[in-house]
């Protein structure tokens, strides 16, 4: 069965092979089923809630990615966008309630799959300069590896300068500086599951010094998940007209849509199941992350994307989408260890280290920007440079885009930005200029 369903032989592959790549991608990114509760329960939705809504985005994403792409690409809430959704558009100037921001995330969710269906989603894609993309890309890791630091005290705030080192004999300061020296080690010996490992063992060191303890146990039956957190979808619409939300929207659906479709193309590159240019089964592949989106935001998550560890499990064979299935198995296993997951959320220390070096592997995009075109450059820079500083992804994207076509225009370049841009660089000032943010 398995064998003509994914076509294994096909691919080059087998049953066994596929069963250890899914093993290897879920042990590398099982992370987000701790560290987005964290972050998302900072905004005030309940643990249990993110923790379920985590673990159901990411098996209906990941399922529909193995049962009808048939690719071994992994989809979960998405790191970057879970900040964004908490720092920015809930804990930022807007100043929403998390239900709200969730009503943004399911429309953009629904955004993303008419746009998926229609051949525009290629033609948004070509639209953006590839080094503004790039610029997103690196500076939302900027963004994240600050928030890491933030957490566990590493970086506190400072009158005189914004920020400043924190209290380095400080426990809690200790402990995350030990646990991101012990996955740094881990990710230099290219261990798979490195992440991951470095939380328990952060876990374990946190347990015999006193500062963890696990009061509720390990495992238990998984709390029934809310549905429609944001209560309806003519709900959520009302809410983004009220509160003016369009920008947000945009900035889920964009960082959404490009994240995506990079990492989608990079591990079928890998897996060399690229026909030339071109991904096969594009549309199904595009419809797992957007339906996974949709889905999450209903029950109370953040976007979701394709997971580039995914890459881990093609490195150790994985070649269809029953690489996917089983990863997706195993999201439905850890369900039930909602204790030991809560016990961990509790101590910023263990996941701090996992978004700092997050963030590291992100911002490694900068070396493919243009640095030596000026009017390439400075608007990537300036995402970068903005994203963390105003503690926003959208202000971040919202300058780059603003910035781009006007010095496009003043050195005669104008005929090489996309008309769409021109439109998104209007949307983008008025919503800086007349809107909240």
């Amino acid at each position: 069965m398995f064998n003509s369903f994914f076509r294994l032989k096909e691919n080059g592959t087998s049953i066994k092979t596929e069963f250890l790549a899914g093993i290897t991608t879920f042990l590398t990114m099982v992370y987000i089923v701790i560290v987005n509760p964290i972050i998302l329960s900072s905004t005030g939705v309940p643990f249990d809630t993110v923790f379920i809504a985590t673990i159901i985005a990411a098996v209906v994403g990941t399922l529909w990615m193995g049962l009808f792409a048939n690719y071994p690409i992994a989809i979960a809430p998405g790191m970057g966008l879970n900040a964004y959704f908490a720092f920015s558009v809930v804990g930022g100037q807007s100043g929403v309630s998390y239900q709200v921001a969730f009503g943004a995330v399911f429309i953009a969710g629904l955004l993303f799959i008419i746009l998926s269906l229609t051949p525009f989603r290629e033609k948004l894609i070509e639209a953006i300069p590839t080094n503004l993309k790039l610029g997103i890309t690196a500076g939302i890791g900027l963004f994240i590896a600050f928030i890491g630091l933030r957490m566990t005290g590493i970086i506190v705030a400072d009158s005189e300068n914004l920020v400043g080192l924190g209290d380095l004999h400080s426990p809690a300061v200790l402990l995350a500086l030990t646990g991101l020296i012990i996955t740094l080690i881990l990710m230099a010996r290219n261990v798979p599951g490195a992440l991951f490992f470095g939380m328990i063992v952060t876990a374990l060191i946190a347990v015999v010094t006193g500062q963890l303890e696990f009061k509720d146990g390990f495992m238990n039956t998984p709390s029934a998940p809310e549905f429609f957190i944001f209560g309806s979808p003519l709900q959520a619409i009302k809410d983004m007209v009220e509160y003016g939300l369009y920008a947000v929207v945009f900035s889920f659906l964009l960082v959404t849509l490009f994240d995506t479709t990079g990492t989608m193309v990079g591990v079928a590159e890998q897996a060399g199941l690229m026909k030339g240019k071109k991904m096969p089964r594009a549309r199904q592949a595009l419809l797992a992350d957007s339906i996974g989106t949709t889905v999450g935001a209903i029950f109370g998550t953040s976007p979701t994307s394709a997971y580039i560890e995914s890459s881990s499990g093609v490195a150790a064979g994985g070649r269809t989408g029953l690489t996917s299935v089983v990863v997706a198995v195993l999201f439905i296993v850890s369900a039930f260890f909602g204790p030991l997951v809560g016990s961990l959320s509790g101590l910023a220390a263990i996941t701090a280290p996992t978004l700092i070096i997050v963030g590291s592997l992100m911002i490694g995009a900068v070396g493919k920007i243009e640095w030596s075109e000026f009017d390439e450059a400075f608007p990537a820079f300036l995402i970068i440079l903005t994203m963390p500083l105003t503690a926003s992804i959208a202000t971040g994207i919202a300058l780059g885009f603003i910035t781009y076509p006007i010095l496009k225009i003043v050195k005669g370049k104008w005929r090489e930005v996309h008309p769409l841009l021109y439109l998104f660089a209007v949307l983008f000032f008025y919503q800086l200029a007349f809107l909240p943010h």
